[in-house]
């Protein structure tokens, strides 16, 4: 089992950057895939970006290509989500999520309380 905590939310103005951070407990998460997702009002929860366990692979929702950048550090237990070029559609709250093996299922079985990401006009 892994327990996520993010941290790294805030307010900033549109054209800003902010760098979300997820830390996880346990010994093994190097054995887990990780991704970032997020969920505006009244809107469904979206993956943002999925990285494989060994950094290897990764992936991005067309929204947000060329502007996050998803990085992990398996040392620290710890996964990023660089987030520049920020827009006021990116206002949600952001979630980290996790799941044993290679890559991030559709339904991760792991997830952290959220962060707040609010981007003003």
């Amino acid at each position: 089992q892994v327990q996520l905590v993010e941290s790294g939310g805030g307010l900033v103005q549109a054209g800003g950057s902010l760098r979300l951070s997820c830390a996880a407990s346990g010994r093994t998460f190097s054995s887990y895939a990780m991704g970032w997702f997020r969920q505006a009002p009244e809107k469904e929860r979206d993956i943002v970006a999925a990285i494989s366990w060994s950094a290897d692979s990764t992936y991005y929702a067309d929204s947000v290509k060329g502007r996050f950048t998803i990085s992990r550090d398996n040392a620290k237990n710890t996964l990023y989500l660089q987030m520049n070029s920020l827009e006021p559609g990116d206002t949600a709250v952001y979630y980290c999520a996790a799941d044993p093996g290679r890559m991030l299922t559709r339904r991760p079985r792991y997830w952290g309380q959220g962060t707040q990401v609010t981007v003003s006009s």
